[in-house]
C-alpha cells in the first residue's frame, strides 16, 4: 500500500515538473468578486435660487408680475363730413389742449348755402309780417298768415341744418394729451368714416395687470404697490383702483387696474415693467 502511494507521488511531482520545464504556469485559483452594489435611487435636489439674484431680477420674485403703462383716455378722430382737409394743426407727439381745433375742411359751400338760407329766411320773415299786416286789415286770411309762419320756420331749420354742417368742418380735441398718430395730409380728400388721427390723454396714466386669483384674499382697493419700468429703469408708486368682477378660469387670474400717483413726467402709454406686491406673501402665490 505504502509503494503504491509512492509510486502516485512519484508521477505527480514528475508531472509538475515537467509543466515547470516547458514553461507553462501553474494552475491559479481564481478568486470569486462579489456583485458590484446599486446605489439606491435619490430624488434630484433643485438648484437654489440666491437671494441676491431674486432681488436683481424682481420679475422672479412670487409677488412680482408683468405690468403695462396705459392712458386714462385714448380715441381715434373720425370724419364726419365728405371733404378736402385744408389745415392740420398738429404734429405727430405734440401736445394738444381740450377744444382745441386739429384739423379743418374746406366748407366753402357750407358756407355758400349757409348764406342762401340767411337770405332766404330774411325774405320768408318779410312775407309773413306783411301777410300779418294784411290779415289785420282783412286783407290776408288765417291759412295765407299760417303758410307764411311755416315758411319763416322752414328756412329757420334749414340754418341750423346748415351750421351743424359748418361745425363738423373742423375737428376739434375730445381731451387735453398728445397727438400719437397722423393718418392723412394736408390738402387729402377723405369720406366719411376714415379715421384722421389718433389721440391719448396722458394726463392720467394708470397700470393694468393680471395677477393670481389666489392673491383676492390679500389685496384689495386702495392699496399700495411699486411698479418699476423697464424703459426708464425707475421705480413709481401706485394705487389699486379697480378689480375685475370675474377670474379667467384657464388662467386662474384676475384682472386689476391701478393708478400712479403723481404725475411722472417721463413715463408713457405702452410702457411696461414689474409690479411689486409688497404686503403678499409668497405662499399665496402657489397653486
Amino acid at each position: 500500500m505504502n509503494q503504491k502511494l509512492w509510486v502516485v507521488g512519484l508521477l505527480a511531482a514528475g508531472a509538475l515538473g515537467v509543466a515547470l520545464l516547458a514553461g507553462e504556469p501553474a494552475p491559479v485559483a481564481t478568486p470569486v468578486s462579489a456583485p458590484p452594489a446599486v446605489a439606491a435611487p435619490s430624488d434630484p435636489v433643485p438648484a437654489a435660487v440666491p437671494v441676491a439674484a431674486m432681488l436683481r431680477e424682481p420679475e422672479k420674485k412670487p409677488d412680482a408680475v408683468r405690468v403695462l403703462i396705459a392712458a386714462e383716455g385714448e380715441s381715434v378722430l373720425a370724419a364726419q363730413m365728405a371733404g378736402r382737409i385744408v389745415n392740420i394743426n398738429a404734429k405727430l407727439g405734440e401736445r394738444i389742449k381740450e377744444g382745441q381745433a386739429i384739423l379743418r375742411f374746406d366748407c366753402e359751400e357750407q358756407q355758400a348755402r349757409l348764406n342762401m338760407a340767411r337770405a332766404e329766411w330774411g325774405g320768408a320773415q318779410k312775407v309773413y309780417e306783411a301777410k300779418t299786416k294784411l290779415q289785420a286789415m282783412q286783407s290776408a286770411s288765417l291759412l295765407e298768415v299760417s303758410q307764411a309762419a311755416a315758411e319763416v320756420e322752414k328756412f329757420k331749420a334749414q340754418i341750423q341744418l346748415i351750421q351743424a354742417q359748418i361745425r363738423l368742418c373742423s375737428i376739434n380735441a375730445p381731451f387735453s394729451g398728445r397727438v400719437t398718430k397722423l393718418r392723412v395730409k394736408p390738402f387729402e380728400s377723405v369720406v366719411v368714416g376714415q379715421q384722421l388721427i389718433e389721440v391719448v390723454n396722458d394726463e392720467r396714466l394708470k397700470v393694468q395687470l393680471n395677477i393670481p386669483s389666489l392673491w383676492l384674499a390679500q389685496v384689495k382697493v386702495n392699496d399700495r404697490f411699486a411698479v418699476r419700468i423697464d424703459e426708464t429703469g425707475k421705480t413709481y408708486e401706485a394705487r389699486l383702483r379697480r378689480i375685475n368682477g370675474k377670474v379667467d378660469a384657464v388662467s386662474q387670474s384676475i384682472e386689476i387696474e391701478g393708478e400712479l400717483l403723481g404725475r411722472p413726467d417721463d413715463l408713457l402709454p405702452g410702457m411696461s415693467g414689474v409690479a411689486i406686491f409688497p404686503d403678499v406673501t409668497p405662499a399665496a402665490s402657489k397653486s
